[in-house]
């Protein structure tokens, strides 16, 4: 099934790469006009390249930070001064970290609050009137496992993860009488920079494809490997395409089969 996004606006944090990177070029494909944002210019400016290959719509490369209100505010304005107004917006941008609860100082439960949810309230804010008035929008929440699982020493993220989840329950529940749908996706363990670096820091006796199958059976995850970003990525297109109409308020694991909760 092809999804189709033509002419609508995605915007997508935390998208010079990875799964960001993902989405941006599915959502290309689907034939939406992208808006990608990070904060090294020279990684934007190669992802934006290949953005703009991969579909026929306009591509918008913005730097921003996520963590402030501010940056914010400008990054939406440029992405509708470039593109129009959002129709599609992705809070993809964090990064994981975890500790043990009393080694966490109250800086860095600020900090990972900052980005993940104060992050996501104010993208939200700044995009939902205009999908309400329309009657049409699309918002996705990057969260991980932890949002319904926390383990021991999964402090913040899975903290700030779970508050994510509740912040896209509101929102679907506020957002349903206008056509506005808003799904969270949790991540399980995904092909990523962050393997190839704990890969390239083992002793380097197996290759990296033998690394990923040992990762995966070490984690126990049923299909016996690792996700892959494209995959990730084409459920967040299809949840934001029209052929996702009757979908919201949900927490989607895409993990393998890997968690004990649905």
């Amino acid at each position: 099934m092809k999804c189709h996004m033509d002419g609508r606006v995605a915007l997508v944090t935390g998208s010079s790469r990875g799964l960001g990177r993902a989405m941006a070029l599915r959502f290309a494909e689907a034939g939406a006009h992208v808006a990608i944002c990070g904060r090294r210019e020279d990684v934007l400016a190669q992802t934006k390249a290949e953005v703009e290959a991969a579909g026929p719509g306009k591509v918008a490369a913005i730097t921003a930070d996520i963590y402030s209100a501010d940056s914010i505010n400008s990054l939406i304005g440029s992405v509708e001064s470039q593109l129009g107004p959002v129709d599609v917006l992705v809070n993809n941008a964090g990064a994981s970290f975890r500790a043990n609860f009393l080694d966490i100082t109250d800086e860095q439960w600020q900090s990972d609050f900052d980005l993940k949810v104060f992050g996501a309230i104010r993208t939200c804010r700044r995009v939902l009137p205009g999908m309400m008035e329309r009657k049409w929008g699309r918002i996705i929440n990057v969260l991980n496992l932890g949002a319904k699982a926390p383990q021991a020493g999964g402090a913040p993220t899975a903290v700030s993860r779970a508050t994510g989840m509740a912040l896209t329950k509101v929102l679907s529940k506020e957002g349903a009488p206008h056509n506005v749908l808003v799904n969270g996706l949790l991540v399980g363990t995904i092909e990523s920079d962050q393997q190839l670096n704990r890969y390239n820091a083992t002793d380097r006796n197996m290759t990296y494809q033998e690394y990923q199958d040992g990762r995966a059976k070490e984690i126990g995850i049923p299909l016996g490997r690792l996700g892959r970003a494209e995959e990730f990525a084409n459920i967040a297109t299809f949840l934001c395409s029209e052929e996702g109409s009757y979908i919201t308020g949900c927490a989607i694991n895409v993990d393998g089969g890997m968690s004990p909760v649905v």
